[in-house]
């Protein structure tokens, strides 16, 4: 049996909101089997809850929110990436306001944050969602699909005219042989510096800077670390998508392909999914290499 997995201890952080530009603190606690992911606005009375749900996911401009009854949680595809890649069933969030801080960018400070409070497994068995036939959603050029695999692969290609993203504008990640942490976490969202005012006169991404996004202007990357990866931009967009595809709130067995989608697809294609009993079932195994990651690494240093 492969055992649901929770946090061993909570584990506190603080950054600020990438498109809000205020400052938040948040608190990951261990929650009990069968829980799954649950948000907590503890800046409002009563702390409501809003459970990491694909129906629940109520925008995704420039990002994924959820909501219920009108309260909100916007960015939280890279911390669910987080707890897809360590294999974290249940846990809840304590926020002190309505946006996951965008930390540096990647999932790789959520994991540091995990693996910092431990992980514990639990005896209750990990549900997995099995997919039984191909499903697809697209919106002119661009598009998603899941089809059926005995693990969780994503195929993705982005198609941007820009000679650092041109001839590294595709990448396949297998999740039973290739570790997460190393290959996926670090990847950090990314822009182009002409966008960036709009976007601010817009209200949005008024918290980003060189230390929370990759930038780039028509020839070059204007950090002065450059690159992560080599195909960093690509990357980045599996690791939205790992956080993305676990709003079905439990591992995916399947292969993900898309060509320059981004989360509204992904929300799409996810409610196609459940909308269609004869695409999916509930399995439980006992071979721990499908799991979506088995994290043997360490957290890189960055």
């Amino acid at each position: 049996m492969v055992a649901q997995r929770t946090l061993r201890n909570s584990i506190q952080g603080a950054g600020i909101g990438l498109h809000s530009g205020e400052k938040v603190a948040i608190t990951l606690h261990p929650a009990p089997e069968d829980t799954g992911i649950i948000f907590r606005r503890a800046d409002l009375p009563e702390c409501p809850e809003i459970p990491a749900w694909v129906d629940n996911v109520v925008d995704t401009t420039l990002c994924t929110t959820l909501g219920v009854n009108g309260i909100r949680v916007a960015t939280v595809e890279h911390l669910m990436a987080a707890f897809a890649g360590l294999g974290i069933d249940n846990a809840y969030i304590d926020l002190a306001g309505a946006e996951v801080p965008i930390m540096d960018g990647s999932a790789a400070p959520f994991v540091f944050l995990l693996q910092c409070a431990g992980v514990r497994e639990m005896e209750a068995a990990k549900r997995f969602i099995r997919i039984k036939k191909r499903v697809e959603a697209s919106d002119e050029d661009r598009w998603v699909s899941f089809e059926p695999c005995d693990c969780l692969r994503i195929q993705f290609a982005i198609d941007f005219d820009h000679p650092l993203i041109r001839d590294n504008g595709e990448v396949s990640v297998d999740f039973s042989e290739t570790a997460f942490t190393r290959e996926v976490s670090r990847a950090r969202t990314f822009g182009f510096y002409r966008d960036v005012e709009w976007l601010q006169e817009q209200g949005a991404a008024l918290g980003g800077n060189l230390d929370n996004a990759v930038v780039v202007d028509d020839h070059r990357v204007l950090n002065e670390e450059g690159l992560r990866y080599h195909d960093e931009f690509v990357r980045h967009k599996v690791l939205d998508s790992i956080g993305d595809l676990y709003l079905l709130g439990h591992p995916v067995l399947g292969l993900f392909r898309g060509h320059k989608s981004g989360h509204a697809l992904n929300n799409r294609l996810l409610r196609a999914v459940m909308a269609d009993s004869e695409a999916w079932e509930y399995v439980e195994r006992d071979d721990s290499a499908i799991e979506p990651s088995p994290f043997p690494d360490p957290l890189p240093s960055y």
